[in-house]
């Protein structure tokens, strides 16, 4: 079994590293406390924005034109392939019962389903989890520390960005079964489509964030730290009067995102 996206992993170690000796050279006096990097971030946040704007966010706009079944089983497929992912984290945390579920949604959805074009599993009860190594080091104790800004990946936290390196790796997307160069490059392009699809998963929210403030890189910062702090804590309510205080703007965003996967079907 070879890797087919060992260069990518590589390159994305490589600017995590650079990322994070810039941040230290960035003073963190009157910064928000879990944002000492602010100026750094907010350099990085401008470059990927304007990435995503000439050319990620025009092809999610059109890839979103697409009927919606096509999309749909899209999205069905590339959710099959995390299961797996999400199942070694939920069995990491100790979480068996879930890890079985997830187990069985991919078992279900890979062979009744057309490997994972429809998802059947959902209708039988089996509920879709989410689950990383990032969460996971969550959930052994390992503090968040501060939020941080990736070239050409966009918002993580110190604890969060070297989990992604994991999360490559136990992904069933990146690897290959064949020396072969055409199979690399029919999973390269499924990694592409991944991309896109997630992306164009976004365009609704992203919409309703940016009616929030002119500031968005503040807003996108706080609400993906408070989608993360939900995560770890698996919607546990939190003591931090720092989140709080900004609950009511977590909970507008998990119903925007429950009425998109309704109007999506997924």
């Amino acid at each position: 079994m070879t890797l087919s996206h060992a260069s990518l992993t590589r390159t994305f170690v490589a600017l995590a590293i650079a990322g994070l000796a810039g941040c230290a050279s960035v003073p963190s006096e009157d910064r928000d406390p879990s944002d000492p990097f602010e100026r750094y971030n907010r350099a990085v946040f401008a470059f990927n924005d304007g990435l995503d704007r000439a050319i990620l966010k025009p092809t999610a706009e059109a890839y979103s034109e697409l009927p919606r079944p096509v999309r749909t089983g899209v999205g069905n497929f590339f959710s099959n392939l995390d299961d797996v992912r999400v199942a070694f984290n939920n069995v990491l945390q100790g979480k068996f019962h879930d890890a079985a579920s997830d187990t069985s949604r991919v078992l279900f959805n890979t062979s009744f389903g057309l490997l994972g074009l429809i998802d059947v599993a959902s209708p039988m009860g089996l509920a879709k989890n989410n689950e990383d190594f990032g969460q996971t080091l969550g959930a052994w104790g390992v503090p968040s520390g501060p939020y941080l800004q990736i070239p050409f990946w966009g918002p993580s936290t110190v604890r969060d960005a070297p989990a992604l390196v994991v999360d490559f790796y136990t992904h069933p997307r990146n690897y290959s079964f064949s020396h072969g160069r055409q199979l690399r490059k029919h999973w390269q392009a499924l990694f592409v489509l991944d991309v896109i699809d997630t992306r164009a998963g976004l365009l609704s929210t992203e919409a309703a964030l940016a009616t929030m403030s002119e500031d968005r890189y503040a807003v996108m910062r706080d609400v993906w730290l408070q989608r993360r702090e939900f995560l770890v804590r698996d919607g546990e309510p939190v003591s931090d009067e720092r989140w709080l205080d900004e609950l009511d703007e977590l909970d507008e965003l998990e119903a925007l995102e429950a009425m998109e996967r309704e109007e999506s079907g997924l």
